[in-house]
């Protein structure tokens, strides 16, 4: 299906202002040039919408790069249309779109969505070769008859808040500048599947989520979390790792709930990633992990009442 195809069957009633990128993680950055948008919106009386895409363009410029994702795509429409954006418009990146010079790109949004205004970040560039960047749009804002918004970044101190800088920060298990950036807890979900039950031979019975596997995972470690069995929630202890003392070789996500007893097979459990207490690893024998997983239990009780 070409980019025209699936304009076609979006009918706006009257003249909108958009914003246009992946929005991975919809974090604070995001949410400030989307509180730009719906103000300049708002007031032409235009309708304010976000064109994202299904997959990062990466995927298709360069097929053999590593992605992951902050939140999915359902989560990311969700997240915009909480924050009160008006359509949110999942576009499919082909290679075709990849070839589709920044002019035309443009034309096809004035001639199917009713462009008249455009919010972007300061290193924003869309069409071939990255050509619509703010000089570009500058120019083509004049001759095609649309308004441009460029937004300055947010920065925290000297950083600038994005995706890439809150990946990073994953990586190292650094969920206060995480949780700092997305502006609340990062968060993991999926289905409860069945693990080697180390945890329950150990006295600490685990759940075991699987998650998607292009998903961006903290750096391994022992994490304090919260956890969500559909409304309701329960203090929790993450390991996520490998089980180096059991020889283990392959990630793994197991959570273990304080104060809870029940089957939680197959059903879908969600944490919010708060502290990581430790790295993993690898210990003597058992007894000496189980009393760490103890002292673990304990330090996270203290901070999760704290």
């Amino acid at each position: 299906m070409s980019v025209e195809d699936e304009l076609k069957g979006i009918t706006l009633d009257r003249e909108s202002w958009f914003s246009i990128g992946v929005f991975d993680g919809v974090h604070l950055g995001h949410r400030h040039l989307i509180g730009n948008l719906l103000e300049r919106a708002t007031n032409v009386g235009a309708l304010s919408g976000v064109l994202t895409f299904k997959q990062h363009p990466r995927q298709v410029i360069s097929p053999r790069t590593p992605i992951t994702y902050l939140t999915t795509l359902e989560e990311r429409k969700k997240l915009l249309e909480d924050l009160g954006v008006a359509i949110v418009i999942a576009l499919t990146f082909t290679p075709e779109l990849a070839q589709l010079p920044a002019r035309d790109f443009i034309a096809l949004l004035q001639k199917h969505l009713r462009l008249k205004g455009l919010v972007i970040g300061p290193n924003f560039a869309l069409g071939k070769g990255r050509e619509g960047n703010v000089t570009t749009l500058q120019r083509l804002s004049t001759e095609m008859g649309f308004q441009l918004l460029v937004v300055p970044h947010l920065t925290q101190g000297k950083e600038v808040v994005s995706s890439t800088a809150i990946r990073k920060a994953l990586s190292t298990g650094a969920m206060a500048s995480v949780t700092r950036m997305l502006g609340k807890p990062y968060s993991l979900s999926g289905q409860v599947i069945a693990g080697k039950e180390r945890g329950r031979v150990l006295g600490f019975p685990t759940a075991n989520i699987e998650v998607n596997h292009n998903r961006a995972i903290p750096a391994d470690g022992v994490y304090v979390t919260r956890a969500y069995i559909g409304d309701k929630s329960y203090q929790s202890v993450t390991n996520i790792g490998q089980c180096p003392t059991f020889g283990g070789s392959e990630q793994t996500i197991e959570v273990f709930l304080l104060d809870y007893s029940g089957d939680l097979y197959n059903q879908t459990l969600k944490i919010e990633l708060l502290e990581r207490l430790r790295a993993e690893k690898c210990f003597e024998n058992p007894q000496e992990l189980q009393k760490q997983i103890a002292q673990d239990i304990e330090k996270a009780r203290m901070l999760l009442v704290g």
